[in-house]
C-alpha cells in the first residue's frame, strides 16, 4: 500500500483526529466490542476486571517456567495490592507472616528446582528473599505504606529474577515458514533515546520470538535512529518506524524485498504462539494475551488494515488510558502483536509527540539471544 496510506492504517483503519472525537469514539467502540448487544442502561461503565497493568508484572508471569513454590508466592505478594489500597493492615501482616512461613517450609523444595550450576546463586536468592520479607513485615508492622511498596517491589524482583534462572531451552519450534525472519531466542533490554530523553524497555522473544527479533534487528542495524514519530493519538498511541522516503518498512538488502512479519500472538495454555489470526478468526473473543496491551509504555508491532502479515518496521507504544483503553477490554488486544513493555522513562513517553525523533535505539543487554534466522 501507498506509505501515506500505511501511516494512517497501520494501528487502526478509522484516523481521529480531535481529541473529543477519539475519547467518544474510543469509549463507543469499547463498549461494542466488550459487551453483548442488548441496550444498556443510562450509566452503563466498562470494566476494568482484574487485569495486571504492572509491567514488571506481566513479564514475571510471562516466563516460561513452571515452579509451583515460588510463584504462588510471587502471586501473594502481588494480591497485597488491594488491602494495602483499603489500609488493611491486619491482613498485610497476615499475608506476611504467611509468605515468610511459605518460604521457610518450601526453601528446600525451590533450591532443588535448580540446575547444578545454579545452585549457589539460588541459594543466594532465597536468602535474599528472607531478608526482603523481613523488611517487608517490618513495614507492614508499624504501618509503613511506602516501606511496605518498596520491600514488596524488592521481593518480587528477587523472585523474578530466580524464576529467570529457571526458564530452560527455548520452549517452542517456530513454524518453518518463517525460517528466513530472525528471532529473539529469550529477552532482550533496549535503551530508546528521543528528543526528549531515553526509555528503557524489556523486549519478550518468549512469547513474540518474531516480532521482537525484528525489532531487536532493525535497532542492531541502526535502523530506527533519526526516525520520527509519525502518528501521535492521545490516550492511545505512539507510532514511528517509518523510514524516509517511498517504502513503508525494511527491505532486506539480500533478496532486495520488503520484508514481512506475521501477527504473532500466544495465548496462556496455548503451546506456540498463532501467527495470522486475530482473536476474532480464531473464535477466541474471551482470549487473553500472554502479552497483553494492558500498560502504558506497552510494544506494539503495526500492520495495515488490508492485511495482518504486512508488518515490516513500523512500531508503536500503547498509551494506556483506564477509562478509554482498559486492560482486557481494548481495540488492539488479539489484533495486533505486543513484543514488550517500557520499564524504565514513562515521563519522557508521556511527552512525546510528531515533533520529536527517536535518536538512537541500542540494545544494552540480550543481544546474544538474537538469531539472524533459523
Amino acid at each position: 500500500m501507498p506509505k501515506s496510506d500505511q501511516k494512517e492504517d497501520a494501528v487502526m483503519a478509522a484516523p481521529w483526529i480531535h481529541r473529543a472525537v477519539a475519547r467518544a469514539m474510543a469509549w463507543a467502540l469499547a463498549l461494542l466490542l466488550a459487551l453483548p448487544l442488548q441496550a444498556l442502561p443510562a450509566a452503563a461503565a466498562l470494566p476494568e476486571g482484574n487485569a495486571v497493568k504492572d509491567p514488571a508484572a506481566i513479564l514475571r508471569n510471562a516466563l516460561p517456567v513452571e515452579a509451583p513454590a515460588l510463584q504462588n508466592l510471587q502471586h501473594r505478594l502481588e494480591d497485597t495490592s488491594t488491602d494495602l489500597r483499603a489500609k488493611r493492615w491486619s491482613a498485610l501482616k497476615a499475608t506476611t507472616r504467611r509468605s515468610q512461613s511459605q518460604l521457610s517450609s518450601r526453601r528446600k523444595e525451590i533450591e532443588e528446582g535448580f540446575g547444578a550450576g545454579e545452585a549457589e546463586q539460588a541459594s543466594a536468592l532465597m536468602a535474599e528473599l528472607e531478608g526482603d520479607l523481613q523488611a517487608l513485615a517490618s513495614a507492614a508492622e508499624v504501618q509503613d505504606r511506602d516501606g511496605f511498596l518498596d520491600a514488596r517491589r524488592q521481593a518480587l524482583a528477587t523472585i523474578g529474577t530466580a524464576e529467570a534462572l529457571l526458564v530452560g531451552p527455548f520452549p517452542f519450534a517456530i513454524p518453518a515458514e518463517f525460517d528466513a525472519l530472525p528471532r529473539l531466542l529469550g529477552r532482550a533490554t533496549v535503551q530508546i533515546s528521543t528528543s526528549r530523553g531515553p526509555l528503557v524497555a524489556v523486549v519478550d522473544g518468549y512469547n513474540a520470538p518474531l516480532t521482537a527479533g525484528a525489532f531487536v534487528d532493525l535497532a542492531q542495524k541502526g535502523f530506527y535512529d533519526g526516525l520520527p514519530f509519525t502518528r501521535a493519538e492521545d490516550f492511545y498511541v505512539l507510532q514511528t518506524g517509518d523510514p524516509k522516503g517511498p517504502l513503508d518498512g525494511y527491505v532486506d538488502p539480500t533478496t532486495k524485498e520488503l520484508r514481512r512479519v506475521p501477527l504473532e500472538i500466544k495465548i496462556p495454555g496455548e503451546p506456540v504462539p498463532f501467527y495470522g489470526q486475530t482473536f476474532e478468526d480464531l473464535g477466541r473473543y474471551k482470549a487473553e494475551a500472554v502479552l497483553p496491551f494492558a500498560t502504558l509504555g506497552t510494544l506494539g508491532w503495526a500492520h495495515s488494515d488490508q492485511s495482518l502479515d504486512d508488518g515490516s518496521s513500523q512500531f508503536f507504544f500503547f498509551l494506556y488510558e483506564a477509562e478509554l483503553t482498559p486492560a482486557g477490554l481494548n481495540l488492539v488486544d488479539g489484533r495486533y502483536a505486543a513484543f514488550g513493555y517500557v520499564v524504565e522513562g514513562f515521563d519522557v513517553l508521556e511527552e512525546l509527540g510528531v515533533d520529536d525523533v527517536i535518536e538512537r535505539v541500542q540494545v544494552v543487554d540480550g543481544a546474544e539471544n538474537l538469531q539472524p534466522h533459523a
